[in-house]
């Protein structure tokens, strides 16, 4: 049975694979923009869904407060370097800067996640939390994707 832990892996899988095309890509290449949005997209889309349904939890147990507080910083440095990204679009040195600051920050986030906040919030929520916080995890994260896509 699919659990929280799976289904957030598999947006981390996409957000890493994302950032490698996005420092890869010259700024110049009409697929940057693209490989942009798309990061864009999954990183609003996840961090909406994984606060709701992960980080919301968490805050509610005082063991689990410190570092739900520390994630969400995390996703706000992610939301800036986004924006600094969309803001460097026309200029190719500030936007290569701008993309692997990005991609630094998301990895980072996306390791202490799963190396510390996972093993943590596994000591808090229940299995059937788990599994049930999944399913709601998924379709908030569908629906989040369709509204950062259109």
């Amino acid at each position: 049975m699919d659990n929280l832990y799976e289904a957030l892996r598999e947006s981390h899988d996409t957000q890493r694979a994302l950032c490698r095309q996005l420092v890869r890509i010259k700024p110049d290449n009409p697929r940057a923009l693209e490989v942009f949005n798309a990061l864009r997209v999954e990183l609003a889309a996840h961090a909406a869904a994984e606060e709701r349904f992960l980080y919301a939890p968490m805050l509610l147990d005082d063991m689990g407060l410190k570092s739900s507080r520390h994630a969400l910083a995390e996703h706000h440095e992610i939301d800036e370097c986004v924006e600094a990204l969309a803001a460097a679009r026309q200029r190719p040195k500030a936007w290569l800067e701008c993309a692997k600051k990005l991609s630094h920050e998301v990895h980072h986030h996306l390791k202490e996640e799963e190396t510390k906040f996972f093993q943590l919030s596994g000591k808090i929520l229940t299995e059937r939390q788990k599994v049930t916080l999944a399913a709601k995890y998924r379709r908030d994260l569908q629906r989040m994707r369709r509204a950062g896509a259109a």
